[in-house]
């Protein structure tokens, strides 16, 4: 395996760079070990049952999409022992960031994905997942690109399609724009519906919320988070 994507799918360039920094060797050889071993397979069909994907038993499954670094996935998959989790991170240094600190700490709840969300999307099953997080997705703030911004109406029917009902579509950005974007699609789609009893609510983080580094990097630049749920109908 080397750092040059693999030839798959085409993606919808929901994604920007693939590449940061070249890996340092001990990044490479952590990422060609455990990447190969922990990667969801999408060449054979889901199986029906997604708990069927993790080598211990698990109550339910969440998917994290752009999980960045993994605090936040590395966080709740150790916090929920008994759920299993999908990363999904197209970004070569920020799986490599993961693989690294999962070499450190093991999870035998996660398996991974580092291509386009949307594929793993139209491969699970119905009413398949426990949850979804969209954590500070890349904004595209300007207007021709808005069209590149994950939430839209099309990624919605997917989550709407894999999500259980009852569950929840969680979303943080420090972008108003975009948190104003991710309001409009949810509200206007039939299957979501916000939960926020309070003003408050959404400048609130998730219960035992660990932060990220880019959030911490709005913060220092005096931007202001929004946490967003919204219950699958």
């Amino acid at each position: 395996m080397t750092d040059e994507p693999r030839r798959k799918r085409a993606t919808e360039a929901f994604f920007g760079r693939r590449h940061g920094k070249p890996l340092r060797p001990l990044q490479r050889a952590t990422r060609d070990d455990l990447l190969p071993r922990l990667a969801v397979d999408l060449s054979s069909p889901a199986p029906a049952d997604l708990r069927e994907l993790f080598s211990i038993s698990v109550q339910g499954v969440r998917l994290e999409i752009g999980f960045g670094g993994g605090e936040h996935l590395m966080h709740e998959a150790g916090r929920f022992p008994d759920m299993g989790f999908i990363g999904v991170e197209p970004f070569v240094n920020g799986m490599a960031k993961l693989l690294t600190a999962l070499n450190e700490a093991p999870r035998d709840n996660l398996r991974l994905y580092d291509e386009d969300a949307t594929q793993i999307l139209d491969w699970l099953p119905p009413a398949s997942l426990d949850g979804i997080d969209l954590f500070y997705p890349d904004p595209w703030p300007k207007k021709k690109h808005w069209k590149r911004r994950f939430v839209n109406g099309k990624n919605l029917d997917r989550f709407a399609r894999v999500l259980k009902p009852g569950s929840r579509f969680r979303f943080a950005s420090d972008i108003d724009t975009y948190v104003n974007w991710t309001l409009l699609h949810c509200r206007g789609h039939e299957a979501f519906e916000w939960q926020a009893a309070s003003s408050a609510d959404w400048h609130t983080p998730y219960d035992a919320w660990p932060g990220t580094r880019y959030e911490a990097k709005a913060f220092r630049e005096g931007r202001r988070a929004a946490y967003l749920t919204f219950l699958r109908l």
